[in-house]
């Protein structure tokens, strides 16, 4: 099975200009023809899930649309999105980033999902996913550590509840380093897939492992890569993997 990852930052992309004619004016203008670029990539890849961070789900810059919608019927593929703010957040009824969240694609029908809410941060949502032989957590943590701290508290009381092997993915954010982790790995028995510690941020740069798939041991990696791309300022993680029983 490959699990693939990507922060694509709202199709917005990167690079030089996207702080001109301000800083971080590049969230701002349309994203179709990056996004359609971000498509042609993933199918190249051919993921059975995808797990998508920073989503638009139907703001100007969109044109209307949802990304992670655009995304699976241009794959053939099933797709679950949620808003990454929690239900009763202001925040959810402005403008722009009211349409920001988190997605799974997948190229099986989706039996059963839950969507998730952490007690501290902005963004709180995590995704939870269940299949077959699997359950897979998506989530995006504060950019604050003592908001990560605790998110990670109750991320970990997410993963001992479940009862099948476990794989969590997403952008965790550590920015004092992957040492931020250590904690909760060794409490949920999780395996980092990246066992060479390569970064994925800034994509033309890389410096800061950011992103993360999370594995239980039942899990085998067969293989983990980090494609060098630049559609977003993140590199996706891609993961093939074996439940072993």
């Amino acid at each position: 099975m490959r699990l693939m990852l990507y922060n694509i930052r709202y199709g917005a992309g990167t690079g030089g200009f996207f702080h001109v004619p301000f800083p971080f004016s590049g969230y701002l203008r349309k994203t179709e023809e990056n996004l359609a670029r971000i498509t042609a990539f993933i199918k190249t890849i051919k993921p059975d899930i995808l797990g998508l961070i920073e989503v638009d789900s139907g703001s100007y810059r969109s044109g209307r649309r949802n990304q992670a919608e655009l995304i699976a019927d241009a794959l053939g593929h099933y797709h679950v999105y949620k808003s990454k703010y929690r239900p009763a957040a202001l925040i959810r009824h402005l403008p722009l980033l009211g349409k920001q969240g988190n997605a799974f694609v997948t190229s099986d029908l989706i039996k059963h999902q839950h969507f998730h809410y952490f007690r501290h941060g902005v963004k709180r949502l995590v995704i939870e996913l269940e299949l077959d032989h699997l359950v897979i957590f998506l989530v995006h943590l504060s950019i604050r550590f003592t908001h990560r701290h605790h998110q990670l508290e109750d991320l970990f009381a997410l993963v001992r509840k479940a009862k099948k092997p476990v794989i969590v993915a997403g952008d965790f954010n550590p920015l004092l380093g992957a040492r931020e982790l250590h904690q909760f790995l060794a409490a949920s028995k999780l395996v980092n897939a990246n066992t060479h510690g390569w970064p994925s941020h800034p994509s033309r740069k890389p410096g800061r492992q950011l992103d993360f798939i999370l594995h239980s041991p039942e899990i085998h990696v067969r293989e983990f890569s980090i494609p060098q791309v630049t559609f977003s300022d993140h590199m996706p993680l891609v993961c093939d993997f074996d439940i072993t029983t």
